[in-house]
């Protein structure tokens, strides 16, 4: 049921997929705030429901669409929404296919249309059933030479730019009077982490991937714009920002310099953010310098999330990938020679088409010399506008289910271990929230824990520890990848 005419219209945003998403639905928040909209947590109460989809694999397709209609179910009840509308990567990558075997979406809608988000939605609500966008391959929509790309750059998500109170106020434009953050962006939860986008798109062709299709060129921000970004979420209490984008270590290209990220992660104490990771980083176009400044820089966690996918060279090959075992451990070495304490994460994908037993044992052999901090684990699965979709030799998928389960039970004790030697080692741990009343106990991340990479829980807290407060402990044991604690009082 619409809200009475004298009040404002009531949205929920609901978010799923990677932190690219989160950073989205947290602009979309943020445009329908500016256009009116009053934002709630639940999708009972609402009058319109914004589902920001997940459209990468098999499985998050079927939670989007899953979601689409759980939502939709709510139509029926007295106060539920009036409309359900379906926003984000798999709405943008299946437009009017997705409206036509989705009918209990009421809107399906694609990237363009964020910036009139508002006015778009008042329709919808109203009863207007806007035709759903024609998918394209969004990587023709800019210059192929990649310094030719800020000045042709239309509406892209997350990269809203900063107020100018010159501008004229207008719900088409990124910017708007009255509105006081540095960019176009409400928090939707109160979390001391916030990703923020370095980039969107991606330039890399791997045979596997359809993301590029869907997301575009690969476009840098401004490092100005992530900066004054940062600098406003601290102003909000985040300690913690994880830099994103599809592929990270190609950030500044496109701005005429490929070491803009050492730059910026040197400016990052100004933010007043505590601490800062980089995430996406491609093994192929690790530089040195990158890693120095990772690895030193103290507001930079000395984090590596690096993009493998396997290890036989010939297995990276066929995914349009380079490098191999030998180069992927020297990389690591070199990281810990830096930096011994560091994290390292990495996804790998088992069952490619062609995967011989030698080169999945090519795999196990890799993960069981690195001995990474995490490790997530993925069964290939065909994907729609991709060149593996037609690749020869597909491995069976009774094959792939076991070489998953077999790479996932191997990583989890070797990850196990990794946790176990940092017993006695003192982290510093951002406290993401506090459990307990009278004694409570602060679970947080270490700097080698990224968002889904394990926890950090401390115990005998003194008095006074917020959430948000970056504090020192030292490692007394483990539960599986998790560590456990105690305070360890900072030096006078």
């Amino acid at each position: 049921m619409p809200a009475p005419d004298d009040e404002p219209q009531r949205v929920a945003v609901v978010t799923l997929g990677c932190a690219r998403n989160e950073v989205d639905s947290e602009e979309l928040a943020g445009r329908l705030a500016v256009a009116g909209w009053q934002l709630v947590d639940d999708p009972a109460s609402a009058d319109a429901v914004l589902v920001n989809t997940c459209g990468f694999v098999e499985v998050a397709k079927k939670d989007s669409i899953d979601t689409i209609l759980a939502v939709a179910d709510l139509k029926g009840e007295a106060h539920g929404p009036a409309a359900v509308v379906a926003v984000g990567c798999l709405a943008e990558r299946y437009g009017r296919e997705l409206a036509e075997s989705l009918p209990e979406a009421d809107a399906v809608l694609g990237f363009d249309d964020y910036a009139d988000i508002g006015a778009r939605l008042r329709q919808i609500v109203a009863g207007d059933a806007p035709t759903a966008h024609t998918p394209r391959d969004r990587r023709h929509l800019l210059p192929i030479t990649p310094t030719e790309r800020p000045s042709a750059a239309g509406t892209v998500p997350g990269h809203s730019i900063r107020v100018s109170p010159a501008e004229p106020p207008g719900e088409g434009s990124t910017q708007a009077r009255g509105w006081t953050p540095p960019v176009l962006r409400r928090r939707l939860d109160g979390s001391p982490v916030a990703p923020v986008k370095l980039a969107s798109g991606c330039d890399r062709r791997c045979t596997f991937c359809a993301i590029p299709s869907f997301r575009g060129s690969f476009l840098s921000r401004p490092a100005e714009d992530v900066l004054a970004e940062m600098r406003w979420l601290s102003g909000e209490g985040v300690g913690e920002v994880v830099l994103v984008s599809e592929n990270s270590t190609s950030y500044g290209k496109d701005l005429g310099d490929l070491r803009l990220l050492e730059g910026l992660l040197r400016e990052v104490e100004s933010t007043g953010i505590e601490r800062v990771r980089v995430a996406y980083l491609q093994p192929a176009e690790v530089r040195p310098g990158l890693l120095e400044v990772i690895a030193r820089e103290p507001a930079v966690a000395s984090y590596f999330d690096l993009s493998f996918q396997h290890a036989s060279p010939t297995v990276l090959r066929r995914m349009r990938r380079f490098g191999g075992r030998s180069d992927f451990l020297d990389l690591i070495d070199q990281i810990r020679r830096l930096a011994p304490a560091a994290g390292i994460r990495s996804n790998v994908i088992v069952g490619f088409p062609g995967e011989t037993e030698e080169e999945f044992d090519d795999l196990v052999a890799f993960l069981e010399q690195a001995r990474l901090d995490a490790v997530g684990v993925f069964g290939y699965s065909d994907e729609d506008g991709t060149e593996a979709l037609s690749l020869p030799n597909k491995v069976p998928e009774a094959v792939i289910a076991s070489r998953v389960e077999h790479v996932t039970a191997l990583v989890e004790e070797l990850m196990s271990q990794r946790a176990e030697e940092r017993i006695g080692e003192v982290v510093r741990v951002l406290v993401e929230s506090l459990e307990g009343d009278e004694a409570p106990t602060a679970v947080g991340r270490a700097e080698h824990q990224g968002p889904d990479d394990g926890t950090t829980s401390i115990g005998l807290l003194p008095p006074g520890v917020r959430v948000g407060e970056v504090v020192s402990a030292v490692v007394v044991d483990t539960d599986g990848v998790d560590l456990l604690a105690e305070h360890l009082a900072e030096p006078e």
